[in-house]
Protein backbone atom coordinates (compact mmCIF):
# COMPACT_ATOMS: atom_id res chain seq x y z
CA UNK A 1 0.00 0.00 0.00
CA UNK A 2 2.76 2.52 0.73
CA UNK A 3 4.19 2.66 -2.56
CA UNK A 4 0.64 3.27 -4.14
CA UNK A 5 0.22 5.61 -1.54
CA UNK A 6 3.35 7.50 -3.14
CA UNK A 7 2.43 7.11 -6.34
CA UNK A 8 -0.98 9.19 -5.57
CA UNK A 9 0.66 12.10 -3.99
CA UNK A 10 2.85 12.20 -6.61
CA UNK A 11 0.24 12.26 -9.06
CA UNK A 12 -1.64 14.98 -6.86
CA UNK A 13 1.33 17.16 -6.19
CA UNK A 14 2.32 17.12 -9.99
CA UNK A 15 -1.59 18.09 -10.71
CA UNK A 16 -1.57 15.62 -13.23
CA UNK A 17 -5.74 14.80 -12.32
CA UNK A 18 -6.25 18.41 -12.30
CA UNK A 19 -8.17 19.45 -14.91
CA UNK A 20 -7.25 23.43 -14.80
CA UNK A 21 -3.87 22.53 -15.14
CA UNK A 22 -4.11 20.38 -17.81
CA UNK A 23 -6.20 23.69 -19.42
CA UNK A 24 -3.60 25.83 -18.50
CA UNK A 25 -0.48 23.62 -20.29
CA UNK A 26 -2.61 22.82 -23.27
CA UNK A 27 -2.88 27.02 -23.94
CA UNK A 28 1.04 26.75 -23.11
CA UNK A 29 1.70 24.46 -25.48
CA UNK A 30 -0.87 25.46 -28.21
CA UNK A 31 1.03 29.17 -28.04
CA UNK A 32 4.43 28.04 -28.65
CA UNK A 33 3.63 26.18 -31.27
CA UNK A 34 1.78 29.12 -32.39
CA UNK A 35 4.65 31.38 -31.88
CA UNK A 36 6.94 28.88 -33.58
CA UNK A 37 4.79 28.64 -36.64
CA UNK A 38 4.78 32.84 -37.20
CA UNK A 39 8.06 32.97 -36.72
CA UNK A 40 8.97 30.37 -39.58
CA UNK A 41 6.22 32.39 -41.43
CA UNK A 42 8.11 35.45 -40.79
CA UNK A 43 11.27 34.28 -42.21
CA UNK A 44 9.75 32.72 -45.18
CA UNK A 45 8.68 36.33 -45.91
CA UNK A 46 12.09 37.86 -45.23
CA UNK A 47 14.01 35.32 -48.05
CA UNK A 48 11.13 35.86 -50.70
CA UNK A 49 11.45 40.12 -49.91
CA UNK A 50 15.05 39.87 -49.91
CA UNK A 51 15.45 38.17 -53.03
CA UNK A 52 12.64 40.55 -54.22
CA UNK A 53 14.73 43.71 -53.88
CA UNK A 54 17.81 42.17 -55.22
CA UNK A 55 15.83 40.96 -58.69
CA UNK A 56 14.62 44.71 -58.84
CA UNK A 57 18.05 46.23 -58.31
CA UNK A 58 19.70 43.62 -61.06
CA UNK A 59 17.52 45.12 -63.37
CA UNK A 60 17.90 48.80 -62.88
CA UNK A 61 21.19 50.18 -60.99
CA UNK A 62 19.32 52.75 -59.83
CA UNK A 63 16.01 51.60 -58.82
CA UNK A 64 17.27 51.10 -54.76
CA UNK A 65 18.00 55.12 -54.82
CA UNK A 66 14.33 55.30 -55.09
CA UNK A 67 13.17 52.37 -53.61
CA UNK A 68 14.39 52.64 -50.81
CA UNK A 69 14.23 56.15 -49.09
CA UNK A 70 10.62 56.14 -50.46
CA UNK A 71 10.24 52.45 -48.91
CA UNK A 72 11.46 53.58 -45.65
CA UNK A 73 9.27 57.19 -45.30
CA UNK A 74 6.14 54.43 -46.24
CA UNK A 75 7.42 52.18 -43.14
CA UNK A 76 8.45 54.80 -40.78
CA UNK A 77 4.80 56.05 -41.28
CA UNK A 78 3.24 53.01 -40.56
CA UNK A 79 4.78 52.40 -37.37
CA UNK A 80 4.21 55.96 -36.14
CA UNK A 81 0.80 56.16 -37.26
CA UNK A 82 -0.64 52.32 -36.51
CA UNK A 83 2.43 50.76 -34.69
CA UNK A 84 3.80 52.20 -32.21
CA UNK A 85 6.79 50.00 -29.93
CA UNK A 86 7.10 48.11 -33.50
CA UNK A 87 10.68 50.16 -34.88
CA UNK A 88 13.67 48.55 -34.30
CA UNK A 89 14.73 44.89 -33.06
CA UNK A 90 12.34 44.34 -30.81
CA UNK A 91 14.57 43.23 -27.96
CA UNK A 92 14.11 46.10 -26.24
CA UNK A 93 10.88 46.14 -26.09
CA UNK A 94 10.05 42.60 -24.59
CA UNK A 95 12.80 43.60 -22.28
CA UNK A 96 11.06 46.68 -21.23
CA UNK A 97 7.91 44.27 -20.59
CA UNK A 98 9.78 42.48 -18.69
CA UNK A 99 10.81 44.62 -16.24
CA UNK A 100 7.39 46.66 -15.91
CA UNK A 101 4.80 46.22 -13.63
CA UNK A 102 1.55 46.67 -14.54
CA UNK A 103 -1.42 44.86 -12.91
CA UNK A 104 -3.54 44.41 -15.87
CA UNK A 105 -0.56 42.76 -17.58
CA UNK A 106 -1.15 45.00 -20.71
CA UNK A 107 2.23 46.51 -22.81
CA UNK A 108 0.22 47.77 -25.86
CA UNK A 109 3.51 49.47 -26.93
CA UNK A 110 6.12 47.09 -25.98
CA UNK A 111 4.59 43.10 -26.56
CA UNK A 112 1.16 42.80 -28.48
CA UNK A 113 -0.79 40.69 -31.08
CA UNK A 114 -1.37 44.29 -33.00
CA UNK A 115 2.67 45.04 -32.35
CA UNK A 116 3.06 41.31 -33.63
CA UNK A 117 1.17 41.87 -36.73
CA UNK A 118 2.82 45.01 -37.41
CA UNK A 119 6.21 43.91 -36.86
CA UNK A 120 5.62 41.63 -39.33
CA UNK A 121 4.58 43.03 -42.21
CA UNK A 122 6.93 45.88 -41.49
CA UNK A 123 9.80 44.02 -41.20
CA UNK A 124 9.05 42.64 -44.67
CA UNK A 125 8.34 45.63 -45.94
CA UNK A 126 11.67 47.32 -45.08
CA UNK A 127 14.35 44.65 -46.11
CA UNK A 128 12.20 44.41 -49.74
CA UNK A 129 12.99 48.06 -49.97
CA UNK A 130 16.63 46.77 -49.42
CA UNK A 131 17.38 48.37 -45.60
CA UNK A 132 20.01 46.57 -43.96
CA UNK A 133 18.37 44.66 -40.99
CA UNK A 134 17.86 41.11 -39.29
CA UNK A 135 14.38 38.90 -38.76
CA UNK A 136 15.86 37.16 -35.36
CA UNK A 137 15.61 40.25 -33.30
CA UNK A 138 11.80 40.76 -34.25
CA UNK A 139 11.12 37.25 -34.40
CA UNK A 140 11.72 37.56 -30.30
CA UNK A 141 9.34 40.61 -30.10
CA UNK A 142 6.64 38.61 -32.24
CA UNK A 143 7.33 35.47 -30.38
CA UNK A 144 6.74 37.25 -27.08
CA UNK A 145 3.96 39.11 -28.73
CA UNK A 146 2.00 36.26 -29.63
CA UNK A 147 2.72 34.07 -26.46
CA UNK A 148 1.73 36.91 -24.06
CA UNK A 149 -1.58 37.01 -25.87
CA UNK A 150 -2.68 33.36 -24.72
CA UNK A 151 -3.13 34.72 -21.45
CA UNK A 152 -6.40 35.77 -21.93
CA UNK A 153 -7.10 31.69 -22.27
CA UNK A 154 -5.46 30.31 -19.27
CA UNK A 155 -7.40 29.41 -16.20
CA UNK A 156 -8.12 31.82 -13.36
CA UNK A 157 -5.51 30.64 -10.71
CA UNK A 158 -2.89 28.96 -12.94
CA UNK A 159 0.49 29.05 -11.58
CA UNK A 160 2.17 30.03 -15.01
CA UNK A 161 2.31 34.27 -14.56
CA UNK A 162 2.01 36.46 -18.06
CA UNK A 163 5.55 37.57 -17.65
CA UNK A 164 6.90 34.08 -17.56
CA UNK A 165 4.79 33.92 -21.06
CA UNK A 166 6.70 37.17 -22.26
CA UNK A 167 10.33 35.43 -21.26
CA UNK A 168 9.34 32.04 -23.02
CA UNK A 169 8.20 33.86 -26.02
CA UNK A 170 11.28 35.32 -26.47
CA UNK A 171 13.40 32.41 -25.87
CA UNK A 172 11.30 30.71 -28.61
CA UNK A 173 11.51 33.52 -30.92
CA UNK A 174 15.51 32.88 -31.07
CA UNK A 175 15.35 28.91 -31.17
CA UNK A 176 12.90 29.02 -34.35
CA UNK A 177 14.50 32.03 -35.92
CA UNK A 178 18.24 30.64 -35.51
CA UNK A 179 17.25 26.66 -34.94
CA UNK A 180 19.40 27.08 -31.86
CA UNK A 181 17.16 25.43 -29.32
CA UNK A 182 20.43 25.98 -26.27
CA UNK A 183 20.84 29.76 -27.93
CA UNK A 184 17.20 30.40 -27.15
CA UNK A 185 17.87 28.55 -23.29
CA UNK A 186 20.77 30.91 -22.38
CA UNK A 187 19.75 34.21 -24.11
CA UNK A 188 16.12 33.72 -21.73
CA UNK A 189 19.12 33.87 -18.75
CA UNK A 190 21.62 36.62 -20.14
CA UNK A 191 19.55 39.19 -21.37
CA UNK A 192 16.00 38.75 -21.55
CA UNK A 193 15.17 37.61 -17.86
CA UNK A 194 18.64 38.30 -16.18
CA UNK A 195 17.40 35.12 -13.57
CA UNK A 196 16.13 32.34 -14.01
CA UNK A 197 12.94 31.30 -11.38
CA UNK A 198 12.70 27.93 -10.97
CA UNK A 199 8.84 28.07 -11.74
CA UNK A 200 9.50 29.52 -14.93
CA UNK A 201 11.85 26.60 -16.47
CA UNK A 202 9.01 24.44 -17.66
CA UNK A 203 7.52 26.91 -19.72
CA UNK A 204 10.02 27.91 -21.37
CA UNK A 205 11.88 24.62 -22.03
CA UNK A 206 8.35 23.71 -23.52
CA UNK A 207 7.93 27.00 -25.43
CA UNK A 208 11.60 26.44 -26.88
CA UNK A 209 10.85 22.47 -28.28
CA UNK A 210 7.43 23.02 -29.32
CA UNK A 211 8.49 26.34 -31.27
CA UNK A 212 11.44 24.44 -32.64
CA UNK A 213 9.70 21.08 -33.61
CA UNK A 214 7.20 23.65 -35.44
CA UNK A 215 10.40 24.73 -36.96
CA UNK A 216 11.94 21.80 -37.88
CA UNK A 217 8.75 19.76 -39.31
CA UNK A 218 8.27 23.14 -41.89
CA UNK A 219 11.93 24.39 -42.66
CA UNK A 220 14.22 20.94 -41.69
CA UNK A 221 16.74 20.06 -38.87
CA UNK A 222 19.24 22.34 -40.72
CA UNK A 223 22.46 24.52 -39.22
CA UNK A 224 21.74 28.04 -40.20
CA UNK A 225 25.23 28.75 -41.93
CA UNK A 226 25.49 24.94 -42.97
CA UNK A 227 28.21 22.48 -41.41
CA UNK A 228 31.38 24.15 -41.05
CA UNK A 229 34.60 22.02 -41.91
CA UNK A 230 37.09 23.83 -39.53
CA UNK A 231 40.10 20.68 -39.69
CA UNK A 232 42.47 20.88 -36.57
CA UNK A 233 42.28 23.48 -33.98
CA UNK A 234 45.81 24.09 -32.34
CA UNK A 235 47.94 26.37 -30.57
CA UNK A 236 47.67 28.41 -34.08
CA UNK A 237 44.38 29.78 -33.33
CA UNK A 238 45.33 31.75 -30.26
CA UNK A 239 47.06 34.31 -32.18
CA UNK A 240 43.96 35.24 -34.19
CA UNK A 241 41.91 34.98 -31.25
CA UNK A 242 43.56 37.72 -29.39
CA UNK A 243 44.31 40.15 -32.10
CA UNK A 244 40.57 39.38 -33.85
CA UNK A 245 39.14 39.56 -29.83
CA UNK A 246 40.10 42.76 -29.84
CA UNK A 247 39.48 44.34 -33.25
CA UNK A 248 35.75 42.78 -32.86
CA UNK A 249 35.60 43.97 -28.99
CA UNK A 250 36.58 47.79 -30.48
CA UNK A 251 33.90 48.17 -33.61
CA UNK A 252 31.42 45.98 -31.61
CA UNK A 253 31.76 48.57 -28.67
CA UNK A 254 31.94 51.72 -31.10
CA UNK A 255 29.17 50.45 -33.03
CA UNK A 256 26.70 49.83 -30.25
CA UNK A 257 28.01 53.11 -28.94
CA UNK A 258 26.75 54.56 -31.77
CA UNK A 259 22.96 52.76 -31.84
CA UNK A 260 23.02 53.76 -28.38
CA UNK A 261 23.43 57.45 -28.88
CA UNK A 262 20.93 57.63 -32.21
CA UNK A 263 18.63 55.79 -30.16
CA UNK A 264 18.57 59.04 -27.56
CA UNK A 265 18.04 62.89 -28.54
CA UNK A 266 20.14 63.95 -31.30
CA UNK A 267 21.94 67.61 -31.14
CA UNK A 268 22.53 69.93 -34.12
CA UNK A 269 20.43 69.87 -37.49
CA UNK A 270 20.61 66.10 -37.98
CA UNK A 271 18.94 65.99 -34.63
CA UNK A 272 16.61 68.43 -35.29
CA UNK A 273 15.38 66.84 -39.20
CA UNK A 274 14.75 63.66 -36.81
CA UNK A 275 13.11 65.15 -34.50
CA UNK A 276 10.81 67.34 -36.24
CA UNK A 277 10.50 65.68 -39.45
CA UNK A 278 11.10 61.87 -38.98
CA UNK A 279 9.56 60.63 -42.41
CA UNK A 280 11.89 62.94 -44.57
CA UNK A 281 14.57 61.56 -41.83
CA UNK A 282 14.37 57.94 -42.53
CA UNK A 283 14.14 58.47 -46.22
CA UNK A 284 17.50 60.61 -45.94
CA UNK A 285 18.91 57.51 -44.14
CA UNK A 286 17.08 55.10 -46.64
CA UNK A 287 19.34 57.28 -49.65
CA UNK A 288 22.41 56.90 -47.39
CA UNK A 289 21.72 52.89 -47.40
CA UNK A 290 20.60 52.59 -51.60
CA UNK A 291 24.59 54.95 -51.86
CA UNK A 292 26.17 52.49 -50.16
CA UNK A 293 24.60 49.67 -52.29
CA UNK A 294 25.26 51.53 -55.66
CA UNK A 295 29.04 51.50 -54.90
CA UNK A 296 29.30 48.12 -53.43
CA UNK A 297 27.47 46.84 -55.99
CA UNK A 298 23.98 45.60 -53.45
CA UNK A 299 26.67 44.30 -50.41
CA UNK A 300 24.77 46.91 -47.97
CA UNK A 301 21.56 45.29 -48.49
CA UNK A 302 19.80 42.67 -46.79
CA UNK A 303 20.34 40.34 -43.92
CA UNK A 304 23.71 39.40 -45.06
CA UNK A 305 23.08 35.87 -44.36
CA UNK A 306 24.15 34.51 -47.97
CA UNK A 307 27.37 36.50 -47.87
CA UNK A 308 28.36 35.20 -44.44
CA UNK A 309 27.48 31.49 -45.87
CA UNK A 310 29.54 32.40 -48.92
CA UNK A 311 32.76 33.50 -46.75
CA UNK A 312 32.32 30.50 -44.07
CA UNK A 313 31.59 27.88 -47.61
CA UNK A 314 34.76 29.42 -49.14
CA UNK A 315 32.81 29.94 -52.13
CA UNK A 316 33.72 33.76 -52.93
CA UNK A 317 36.78 35.92 -51.86
CA UNK A 318 34.65 38.60 -50.97
CA UNK A 319 35.39 42.10 -51.06
CA UNK A 320 37.64 43.83 -48.40
CA UNK A 321 35.06 46.87 -48.27
CA UNK A 322 31.83 44.21 -47.27
CA UNK A 323 32.52 44.70 -43.36
CA UNK A 324 32.59 48.70 -43.32
CA UNK A 325 29.92 49.21 -46.23
CA UNK A 326 27.83 46.75 -44.12
CA UNK A 327 28.72 48.55 -41.03
CA UNK A 328 27.56 51.89 -41.89
CA UNK A 329 24.18 50.66 -43.63
CA UNK A 330 23.17 48.57 -40.78
CA UNK A 331 23.82 51.68 -38.23
CA UNK A 332 21.59 53.80 -41.06
CA UNK A 333 19.10 51.81 -41.12
CA UNK A 334 18.52 51.29 -37.54
CA UNK A 335 18.78 54.88 -37.46
CA UNK A 336 16.11 55.62 -39.77
CA UNK A 337 13.21 54.16 -37.42
CA UNK A 338 12.07 50.61 -39.21
CA UNK A 339 11.44 48.19 -37.82
CA UNK A 340 14.49 45.62 -38.16
CA UNK A 341 17.03 43.42 -35.87
CA UNK A 342 20.50 43.23 -36.02
CA UNK A 343 21.40 39.60 -35.15
CA UNK A 344 22.14 38.85 -38.70
CA UNK A 345 24.02 41.74 -40.08
CA UNK A 346 26.02 41.85 -36.69
CA UNK A 347 27.01 38.19 -38.13
CA UNK A 348 27.48 39.23 -41.81
CA UNK A 349 29.87 42.06 -40.24
CA UNK A 350 31.86 39.65 -38.44
CA UNK A 351 32.13 37.40 -41.31
CA UNK A 352 33.49 40.12 -43.15
CA UNK A 353 36.01 41.65 -40.47
CA UNK A 354 36.96 38.04 -40.27
CA UNK A 355 37.81 37.95 -44.11
CA UNK A 356 39.73 40.94 -43.97
CA UNK A 357 41.71 39.65 -41.48
CA UNK A 358 42.94 36.24 -42.49
CA UNK A 359 45.29 37.10 -44.77
CA UNK A 360 47.41 38.65 -41.94
CA UNK A 361 48.07 35.39 -40.27
CA UNK A 362 49.05 33.39 -42.97
CA UNK A 363 46.76 30.03 -42.36
CA UNK A 364 44.44 29.21 -44.95
CA UNK A 365 43.64 25.85 -43.59
CA UNK A 366 42.20 28.47 -40.60
CA UNK A 367 39.90 30.40 -42.64
CA UNK A 368 36.41 29.59 -41.93
CA UNK A 369 37.65 29.36 -38.33
CA UNK A 370 38.95 32.71 -38.31
CA UNK A 371 35.37 33.98 -40.01
CA UNK A 372 33.56 32.12 -37.75
CA UNK A 373 35.90 33.71 -34.52
CA UNK A 374 34.96 37.23 -35.71
CA UNK A 375 31.20 36.54 -35.72
CA UNK A 376 31.18 35.46 -32.21
CA UNK A 377 33.32 38.29 -31.72
CA UNK A 378 31.54 41.13 -33.34
CA UNK A 379 28.06 39.55 -32.02
CA UNK A 380 29.80 39.19 -28.10
CA UNK A 381 31.12 42.97 -28.45
CA UNK A 382 28.09 44.53 -30.16
CA UNK A 383 24.82 42.83 -27.57
CA UNK A 384 27.52 42.10 -24.84
CA UNK A 385 25.86 38.76 -24.22
CA UNK A 386 28.58 36.34 -24.80
CA UNK A 387 27.03 33.33 -23.58
CA UNK A 388 24.01 33.66 -26.31
CA UNK A 389 26.98 34.79 -28.94
CA UNK A 390 28.56 31.83 -28.73
CA UNK A 391 26.51 29.49 -28.45
CA UNK A 392 24.54 31.22 -31.57
CA UNK A 393 27.20 31.05 -33.85
CA UNK A 394 28.37 27.18 -32.81
CA UNK A 395 24.91 26.04 -33.22
CA UNK A 396 24.28 27.77 -36.69
CA UNK A 397 27.63 26.22 -38.17
CA UNK A 398 27.58 23.05 -36.07
CA UNK A 399 31.18 23.97 -34.73
CA UNK A 400 31.38 22.05 -31.53
CA UNK A 401 34.91 21.24 -32.54
CA UNK A 402 35.62 25.52 -31.85
CA UNK A 403 33.94 25.23 -28.42
CA UNK A 404 36.94 26.81 -26.73
CA UNK A 405 37.65 29.09 -29.38
CA UNK A 406 34.30 30.85 -29.91
CA UNK A 407 34.08 30.77 -25.34
CA UNK A 408 36.99 32.77 -25.13
CA UNK A 409 36.60 35.80 -28.31
CA UNK A 410 33.26 35.97 -27.09
CA UNK A 411 34.33 36.75 -23.54
CA UNK A 412 37.15 38.95 -24.87
CA UNK A 413 35.66 41.10 -27.49
CA UNK A 414 32.68 41.55 -24.73
CA UNK A 415 34.96 42.91 -22.10
CA UNK A 416 36.90 45.28 -24.45
CA UNK A 417 33.20 46.47 -25.72
CA UNK A 418 32.29 47.83 -21.78
CA UNK A 419 35.22 50.30 -22.32
CA UNK A 420 33.53 51.83 -25.46
CA UNK A 421 29.67 51.16 -24.90
CA UNK A 422 26.96 50.34 -22.22
CA UNK A 423 24.91 47.46 -22.83
CA UNK A 424 22.75 47.73 -25.74
CA UNK A 425 19.77 46.11 -25.18
CA UNK A 426 19.70 46.85 -21.50
CA UNK A 427 20.34 50.71 -22.13
CA UNK A 428 17.58 50.82 -25.56
CA UNK A 429 15.35 48.84 -22.79
CA UNK A 430 15.74 51.57 -20.03
CA UNK A 431 14.84 54.20 -23.24
CA UNK A 432 11.91 52.13 -24.12
CA UNK A 433 10.31 52.31 -20.00
CA UNK A 434 11.22 55.65 -20.05
CA UNK A 435 9.39 56.48 -23.62
CA UNK A 436 6.02 54.16 -22.40
CA UNK A 437 5.77 56.12 -19.42
CA UNK A 438 5.88 59.53 -21.56
CA UNK A 439 2.94 57.82 -24.06
CA UNK A 440 0.91 56.55 -21.16
CA UNK A 441 1.20 59.96 -19.42
CA UNK A 442 0.32 61.47 -22.57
Amino acid sequence: MQPLNELSSSIKSAKLTDFDAWHGRIVVWIAAATAGLVVVMFAKATEHAIQLFFKMQQLHWWLPLIVTPLGGMLVVWLTRKWFKGAAGSGIPQVMAALHQDNPKNKYPTLVSLKLAIGKVFLGVGALASGFSAGREGPSVQVAASIMHTFRHFLPYGFTVNPKHLILAGGAAGISAAFNTPLAGIVFAIEELGRRFEQKTNGIIITAIVLSGLVAMSLQGNYTYFGHLTVGTVDKGIIIPILFCGLVCGISGGLFSRILINSSAQMKGRLGVLKRLHPLWWAGFCGLLVAGLGVVSHGAAHGSGYMMAQDMLAGNTDGAWFYAPVKYLATIFTYMSGVPGGIFAPSLSIGAGIGHDLMPLFGHEHLTSAVIALCMAGFLSAVTQAPLTSFIIVMEMIDGHEMVISLMAIAFMASIISKVFSKPLYATLADQQTGMTKKISQE
